[in-house]
């Protein structure tokens, strides 16, 4: 039992009398389960758990979210119930948003309503015991050995998600639309294979165990069917907790069963997020890579090419090893990334000092691109595109691709910026210089030419420079051609350098080739 809980029923125990059983069902004090409905109407509810300890009036006890609590208070009067959370001040933002509940008890049932962030939620409400509030007892996970590498993923690959602009309100119309769109508006032709979705798919198992789909995705094999018939490969989510971040159905405890399923209906890649497995594991690097081991040879063990995508935000430093040796050909190095600059600007140039342990068929990956979303300028999204390419990162648009602006597209779709993410022969991006706000990176290419990117973190427009000096020893003595790959052109070089103005948050991304 947790410390905070523990004492309040100490109190509540020096201050009542012990009651009969049956007098005890028609207490307000014990373990609750309030479900409601998620908002999306595909068949699946939000399952919140709390405990009351009534004295008096007064009403106490802690919302309860599998590993941590949060205190509540409030009142009961003439059978009307009233109660908040309060959290402390040491708790993270994320759990600072307070939670309110109202509703009534009478004669043992309690029913109650529940407000987050000004919109209220009704649902079931239900006594439960305080197992039930609990997350699950760990289950065995694999001795640890190396998964062979399946093949897969030599170049960074390439896609859209649902998540960045969707989140939980995807459905199968929507999923067709985008491949719909990736064909009609050249992304495939430039590049771009998969379409995943991400959380909220999952409605939960049938009898056999089998992971069944929402009302939002009636027939999963159709779908996938759907995808390749435009020339493109489909991505599915899941976790290895019993639940995904957002609460829906997890892997946990019928991982190849899983496996077997996402092979049956044509999956071709899948994003496994650790979510609610932190409730029930170690967080260190041999547990984590047992974890995703397990899902890794069942992934191999359905014969099928399935990219695996490890979604860890880059716990226990996942790029030294223990990602590939679990069978990943892709792993995220940060947390979730956001549609401004100081989101994108912190996790892209945080990247460059870890770019060394990525290679063929096993990427680092800073997480999905926000490129058209709204929340950045044209030339910052330009700096996205730039950098994560800069980094041979995984380029997987997050956008609405039926509704792309030209500027947009142009982004997504320049072939040159493309090509450096795509190029071959992987080598990683180094820093060549740092001068205030103006960062400049190189990157040696598989044809002996090289990627610059002159990048002004600043807030005002800036003069960045890049020296020939700090080319390769094979470009020394040579004479060089520069071409500006978001300009499409040649430029010219002035004595031994060149200068020019960056935009504020912007970049000059370059090819240089000895001639």
């Amino acid at each position: 039992m947790r410390p905070l809980i523990r004492a309040l029923v100490a109190c509540s125990v020096a201050c009542c009398i012990p009651l009969p059983l049956a007098a005890t069902q028609s207490k307000l004090d014990g373990y609750w389960e309030l479900r409601v409905p998620n908002p999306s109407g595909d068949g699946t509810f939000r399952d919140t758990y709390f405990q009351l300890l009534r004295h008096g009036g007064d009403v106490h006890g802690a919302l309860i979210r599998w590993h941590y609590t949060i205190p509540i208070v409030g009142t009961l009067h003439h059978g009307v119930l009233h109660f908040a959370t309060q959290p402390p001040a040491s708790a993270p933002r994320w759990r600072q948003k307070p939670i309110t509940f109202d509703g009534a008890f009478s004669h043992g049932k309690l029913s109650l309503s529940m407000e987050i962030g000004g919109r209220a939620y009704r649902g079931d409400v239900l006594r439960v015991t305080e197992d039930a509030t609990q997350p699950p007892k760990p289950l065995p996970l694999p001795a640890l050995h190396d998964v062979p590498d399946n093949g897969l993923a030599r170049t960074p690959p390439m896609g859209w998600n649902s998540w960045n602009k969707f989140a939980g309100k995807v459905d199968d119309a929507d999923v067709r639309a985008m491949a719909d769109a990736m064909v009609s508006s050249g992304m495939s032709k430039a590049g771009y294979t998969y379409i995943n979705i991400d959380d909220t798919w999952e409605l939960g198992r049938d009898a056999a165990g089998n992971i069944v789909p929402n009302k939002k995705f009636p027939d999963m094999k159709a779908l996938a069917d759907y995808v390749h018939s435009k020339g493109l490969k489909m991505g599915i989510y899941s976790s290895p907790g019993p639940k995904t971040c957002a609460l829906y159905e997890g892997s946990y405890g019928h991982v190849r069963q899983d496996a077997e399923t996402y092979a049956k209906w044509g999956i071709d890649y899948l994003k496994y997020d650790l979510c609610t497995d932190l409730d029930i594991y170690k967080d260190d690097a041999a547990t984590l890579q047992a974890i995703y081991q397990e899902m890794g040879e069942a992934l191999q063990a359905t014969h099928r090419p399935i990219v695996y995508s490890l979604c860890e935000y880059g716990r226990a430093e996942v790029w030294r090893g223990w990602g590939e040796k679990s069978g990943g050909n892709l792993w995220r190095t940060t947390g979730d990334i956001q549609d401004n600059w100081k989101s994108m600007d912190a996790i892209g140039f945080s990247q460059i000092k870890i770019a060394g342990y990525a290679k063929p068929g096993h990427w680092n990956d800073p997480d999905m691109l926000e490129i058209g979303n709204g929340g950045m300028t044209a030339d910052e999204y330009r700096t996205h595109m730039s950098l994560w390419s800069m980094l041979a990162a995984p380029l997987i648009a997050g956008n609405d691709l039926r509704s792309m602006s030209n500027e947009t597209k142009s982004i997504l779709m320049n072939p040159e910026v493309i090509a450096i993410d795509q190029d071959p022969r992987f080598m990683p991006v180094t820093e060549v210089s740092h001068d205030g706000e103006i960062e400049v990176l190189m990157r040696p290419l598989h044809d002996g030419s090289v990627a610059v990117g002159i990048f002004n973190r600043g807030s005002v427009p800036a003069a960045g420079t890049f020296r020939l000096a700090s080319l390769p020893a094979g470009f020394q003595g040579k004479r060089v051609s520069v071409r500006d790959l978001w300009r499409h052109g040649g430029v010219s070089i002035h004595k031994d350098r060149y200068t020019t103005t960056v935009p504020t948050h912007g970049v000059v991304m370059l090819r240089i080739t000895a001639d």
